[in-house]
Order: C-alpha cells, then structure tokens, then sequence
C-alpha cells in the first residue's frame, strides 16, 4: 500500500534518476557511502515517521500544549517520537565523525527529513530547530562553547532554539531592545559574560522538558560606554543563553534567569510550543543576581551576520515544510479520490448505473494534477538546492563551490516563498477534493492547510523576500547570481531541444522566452531610478519569477521521464509538466507584463482612502 505520507518512488528518481546523489560517494567526505546506506537511512526515516511521528499528529494537534504557570504539558508521545529520532542518529546525521555523525550528504538529509515533517510538522520543529541552532554555532562559536553546547545537541540530550523577534519589533530586527550588559564575573574558564534583559516573542520549542537543556540563540545589544544601545542592526550581538547553566565539567547547574510569561495559541503547529519569554525579570536568578547569563558568539555587533546562519538554512527548512504538507496532502486526496464513489460522468443519463470514484470526474481530476504540478515541482527544486548545499561544501574546484553558493542565496527566497504560497494552495485544493467532508477535523486535510498557512509568514513573508530577491540578489555582484541561474536555466533548454521531443522543445522556447523576459522587466524595474518604485510590486515579482524557476524545475524533471514513457510514473511526471507549461506558466508572462509598466496602484494608496 502506497504511503499517504510521502511518495517514496518520486524520492528516488530525484536522487538518483535526477541528481545523482550516488555520484557523491567519489568525493573523500562520502566515501564511506553508497546507495544502499542512503537507502537505508531514507528506509529508517520513513518508519520511524509512519510508526511514531504520523501516530500522534491529530493528537498533538486537539491536545495543544499548556502551561499551569510553573510548566508547560506536552503529550507523551511527542517525546517518544522525538528520543526515537535522536536514537538513531538523525540530529547527528549530516555531520562529521567526530560528532558521532555519519557524514551523510546535504541532500540525503533533507530527504530523510521530509518524512519526518510530512508525518508530523509540529514535533519535527524541536529537531529541525535544534540542528539549525548545532549548525550556526559549529560555524561560529569557540571550540569550548562547542563542547559545552554543541556536542550536546547534536547527542539529543539538549534542544536548541532562535530568539530574534521582540513584541515591538516583529520582523524590524534593528528595533530589538534587548540589552547584553557585561557581567564582571566570569564563566566557565574564564569566559566573558553577560546579563541579558529583554523581552523575546514568537519563540518557537522555547520551553518544554523534552530534553535536559534548552539552548537559546538570542540576539541583543552590548550598551556603549554613554549605556545607550547602538541604533540600527550594527549594535545586535549574538547569544548562548541556556535554560540550566552548564559547568565546565558538561554538568547542568543552575537556573538561568529565562521565564516564560505565555504560550501564543496558533492555527497550526500546535504541537510546537510558541512562547513569549523574558529574559532578566528576577523570577531565577542565577548566582544570587537578576539577569540571564549568556554568553557572547562571534565578535560584538556581528550577531546578526551570525545568526544567518541558521536563518537562511531555516528559509530553506520552512519551504521543504510547506512543500511536504503540500505532499501529503495531495496523497491524502489522491487515495481519497480513488476511493470516494459518487456521480457518473455527464454522458451517462442512467442513474440505475453504478456511481463512479470521483478521480473520473475531470474536475477532480484538474485538482489533483493541480496539486501534483506544485506540490512535486517545489520538491523538486528543494531538492535541487539541497545538491547545491553539497556542490558548495565538497565541490571539486573553488570555482564549482562558489557557484554553487550563487545559485544557491539567488533560488533561497524562491525556495522559501513560493512552495509556501502554492503548496497550501496544494492543501486548499485537496480539501475540496474531499467536499464537506474535507473541512472536518476527522480527516488530516484541514489540518495539514491549517499547519501550512504558518510558512509564509515563518521566516520571513512574501514580502520580505520579494524585497530581497528584487532589491538584492538581482543586482549584487554586478548581477553575477542573475547571470549564473541564467547559464542553468539555458543549458536545460539546450538539453531539451537536443531531446528530439515535441512538447519539451515547445516548453523548451516557453521557458527560454520567460527567462528573457525577466530580464528585460527587471532591468526596467531598476531603470525606474526610484527604489520605491522599483520595489513597490516586489511580491509580484517574486511569484512572477519563481513559476518560472518551477517551470525549469518540471523541465529538468521531464528530461529523465522522457526517456521511460511506457512507465505510467513517467507518464505522470510528463502530464505534470505539460500541465505546469499550459496551466500555471501563463501567469508569469501576464505578471511580468504589469511589473514592466511600473505600476504605482499600491504605492499610491493612502491609509485614509481605505
């Protein structure tokens, strides 16, 4: 029986029909590795999800967690699934040796990963989490703070966190408050630290007892010698702030001054905790003085470029979540579809005729192949920037690595955004797949839009990142990463003419004639001569673009498939495609149509006219 989690077969033909995942095991970093280790790995996540992370999603989900003031209560089952997940080394998985981890590739990871997020989004938060935080430390703390801090997490015995936002700041990081005052007395072997004070909100995993430790990366300001704090981004330091003090021996010690004011009751992911802390009110005090002790990483007034780090692999996480929801979903709809008997096609006027299962209904069927074009084509590219992460770190020349990077922060925000906007476009589609009974809380389908619609406002909105790849990535460079996804995106169109096949050299002159497009609108977008202008219909632009990126995605895809027509499979993979081209391309050329007259209808609004 096909799993309704994740699709296993469409897995492998990305790693290694498409990707060529197993070509990684030349390299000195894999070596130890061959198909049937990721295999195995890939074999284990998927039980392990279907078996204790999928069991309790609904139940997580109706029994969010709540705090009675001194705790916060969470279903058992959570941290069962989670000791699970740690037991057989997933935290580790993509790390060195010496981290007791198995050296495994970027990419197998992710798509070990996805099983674990399909099944259960809500309890993969705590790992996802914690591995950002293990990750972004690795890169930049002190080898001390590693031992103490890192090894760790990466054990499972201690969870991490990212504390950016504050109540009056939202997503305007240069207005945090917070403030990292030097303490005179030292840590552990004479570590510098400091008293942090502030206020932190929409933490997510910021308080549980699912692991011996919490650790906080928590952003602040050091005050300047007048005790003001540095105005803008350049005055924010980064933070190790633990919920327990750990000695220099590893042992967990005191409480530290981190309290939990409230839980945020959210629509989806409600198995996540999502906090408001206060960091420095008094209610512990640590040493005998108010004052969460934390302790620097990285030089002072850098904490922001340090954090990236985890914020961009982060960007790159919510998007394969929202891509996974959008996955099962589709599954749940399509097993639903074939299954659910009702009507009989127009022709028939016999009513004494047997109903039909809904998948005949060409409507249904629209839905479906609706869902399959986006939910497949974000995991398609997902997976595509997962490969870049391993060309970046163990490529075969400096070159190869540097342009892996380029294309890789060029495709981030479309990797966050656009699987967030249209695979819960996905989740919408498969509950009316399901009719009435679709938005009932008996079947998973209103629950996975519900925990979907979270994404694109996590890490970062739409409208951040259109500002981001428009303002930014275009042009920096000298439009160094514009031209190096333009040469990728030309060599695919290259290959698909070469394919002697009809409809790819068809989508072939569509994608090439798009790609061009978009670099005449956003050209005159910056010829504008005024940001403001440039930058007014930056979401557009971002959706615009990134249909087109989905676009090459499904082509890349169709080139494999094309050569094994007589497999309904491929067969399915070359119908998506077609109907990505017809359905879903159009809307890029009407979109690049209206950002090329520099529309000022948004700008031009005023508050009072509303």
């Amino acid at each position: 029986m096909q799993s309704t989690i994740l699709n296993r077969r469409d897995i492998d033909f990305l790693l290694y029909e498409w990707l060529d995942v197993e070509s990684l095991t030349s390299r000195e970093r894999y070596q130890d590795h061959s198909r049937e280790t990721f295999s195995a790995v890939l074999d284990t996540a998927e039980q392990i999800a279907t078996d204790l992370f999928a069991t309790h999603n609904k139940l997580s989900d109706a029994n969010e967690p709540h705090f009675d003031g001194e705790r916060v209560a969470i279903v058992p089952e959570v941290k069962t699934a989670l000791d699970a997940f740690c037991a057989a080394g997933f935290m580790a998985a993509g790390h060195d040796y010496e981290y007791e981890g198995m050296q495994l590739p970027y990419l197998v990871t992710k798509a070990a990963g996805a099983w674990f997020t399909a099944a259960n989004v809500a309890t993969s938060a705590y790992t996802f989490l914690t591995m950002g935080n293990a990750n972004t430390l690795l890169k930049t703390a002190t080898p001390r703070q590693v031992e103490r801090f890192v090894r760790p997490q990466l054990a499972g015995r201690f969870f991490g966190t990212m504390c950016l936002s504050e109540p009056q700041a939202g997503s305007s990081l240069s207005d945090i408050t917070t403030r990292a005052e030097p303490d005179p007395v030292e840590g552990p072997e004479g570590e510098r630290q400091y008293r942090l004070r502030g206020n932190k909100m929409w933490i997510s995993a910021g308080e549980h007892e699912l692991s011996e430790n919490i650790v906080h990366l928590v952003l602040a300001k050091i005050p300047g010698p007048d005790g003001k704090l540095i105005p803008g981004v350049k005055g924010i330091s980064l933070f190790i702030v633990p919920k327990y003090l750990v000695g220099e021996d590893g042992a967990i010690g005191e409480r530290n001054d981190i309290a939990l004011a409230g839980l945020n009751h959210k629509m989806g992911n409600r198995g996540t905790t999502n906090c408001l802390l206060n960091f420095g009110e008094g209610k512990f005090t640590p040493s005998g003085k108010a004052g969460a002790i934390g302790y620097l990483v990285g030089e002072p007034h850098k904490g922001l470029a340090n954090m990236f780090h985890m914020m961009n692999e982060a960007r790159i996480g919510v998007g394969l979540g929202a891509t996974v929801l959008g996955v099962t979903g589709y599954l749940h709809a399509l097993d639903y579809a074939r299954n659910r008997p009702q009507g009989r096609h127009p022709a028939e006027k016999d009513p004494a005729k047997p109903q039909v299962p809904i998948i005949e209904h060409t409507d249904v069927r629209r839905m479906l192949l609706a869902q399959k074009a986006y939910t497949e084509g974000a995991l398609a590219l997902i997976m595509y920037c997962a490969r870049l992460v391993d060309e970046q770190r163990t490529g075969a020349s400096p070159e190869a690595q540097a342009r892996a990077g380029m294309l890789l922060d060029f495709l981030t925000p479309i990797a966050k955004s656009w699987p967030s906007q249209w695979c819960t476009e996905a989740n919408s589609l498969a509950i009316q797949v399901h009719g009435g009974y679709g938005y009932t809380r008996e079947y998973n389908v209103e629950q996975f839009y519900r925990d979907n619609r979270l994404n694109p406002i996590h890490e970062g909105t739409h409208g951040i990142h259109g500002l981001d790849l428009l303002g930014r990535k275009v042009s920096i460079q000298q439009g160094a990463l514009f031209k190096a996804v333009s040469e990728e995106v030309a060599a695919t169109v290259a290959k698909a003419r070469a394919a002697d096949a009809s409809d790819l050299t068809a989508h072939a002159g569509q994608l090439e004639a798009l790609w061009a497009r978009i670099g005449q609108v956003t050209a005159t977008l910056y010829a504008a001569g005024d940001m403001n202008k440039t930058l007014a219909n930056a979401s557009l632009y971002l959706e615009a673009v990134g249909h087109v990126v989905i676009a090459w995605m499904w082509l890349e895809q169709a080139l494999v498939a094309a050569r094994h027509q007589d497999d309904d499979f491929y067969r399915g993979k070359l119908q998506a495609c077609r109907y990505f081209f017809n359905w879903e391309l159009p809307k890029s050329a009407q979109q690049l149509d209206l950002l090329e007259t520099i529309d000022t209808t948004t700008l031009d609004m005023r508050d009072a006219w509303f």
